[in-house]
């Protein structure tokens, strides 16, 4: 996911105070959209800023580590489980460990942003039971199952075995729908794009002036 890499300064002298600032939940199965939702929001506000979360998957050709995810070894992630240094984790696959670091979030709302993550639905569903009313989790639907499942198999970046694994949780996930605050519908790109700008300003109770 080519994010932009964000500075990790501890100098927070002209920021808001971080109560005020909110976090954004983007969540969907694999091949819904929330990743091109999440960039298009970063790209063009400035009041938000992209929480980075940590894996222990091997880095993709195209992503820059400390900016996509902190990838790190199964054995830091075990140790950081120990030390109960993540708001939310979960081993997708054997070995394959995703999570949100409660520095990583402390880090963005010293700095006065509103943190918007672009995370899975088990992850989400964590993260509200921890912030509740801070939060607010966007569920990105696709318009159908058969739709979904065609984008991840034109994407031709795993294995048989894996693509029928990311299937099966897909189809898992599709029926999470009604947990979450609001649906976001992504059939027309343009209007999901816009439709999650008035979701942002809403919620968060600003005015984002564009770039």
């Amino acid at each position: 996911m080519p994010y932009k890499k964000k500075e990790k300064t501890e100098d927070t002298k002209e920021t808001k105070d971080a109560v005020t600032t909110k976090l954004m939940v983007f969540t969907a199965p694999s091949g819904a959209g929330k990743t091109t939702i999440v960039r298009h929001l970063l790209k063009t506000y400035d009041e938000l800023d992209f929480s980075i979360s940590a894996t222990t998957r091997a880095k993709r050709e195209k992503e820059t580590a400390d900016s996509d995810y902190y990838f790190i070894s199964v054995e830091e992630f075990q140790e950081k489980i120990k030390k109960e240094e993540f708001v939310e984790w979960e081993e997708v696959y054997e070995n394959q460990f995703y999570g949100t670091l409660k520095s990583e979030v402390a880090r963005l709302r010293k700095l006065g942003k509103h943190v918007i993550f672009d995370i899975d639905v088990q992850g989400a569903i964590s993260i509200k039971k921890v912030y509740e009313d801070e939060v607010q989790v966007v569920f990105i639907k696709p318009p159908s199952p058969e739709v979904l499942f065609e984008r991840l198999r034109k994407r031709k970046t795993e294995t048989k075995k894996s693509l029928e694994k990311r299937i099966a949780k897909a189809t898992r996930e599709l029926t999470y729908e009604k947990q979450f605050d609001k649906v976001l519908l992504n059939d027309d790109l343009e209007v999901a794009l816009k439709d999650a700008a008035q979701i942002v300003e809403k919620f968060c109770k600003i005015t984002i002036e564009p770039k």
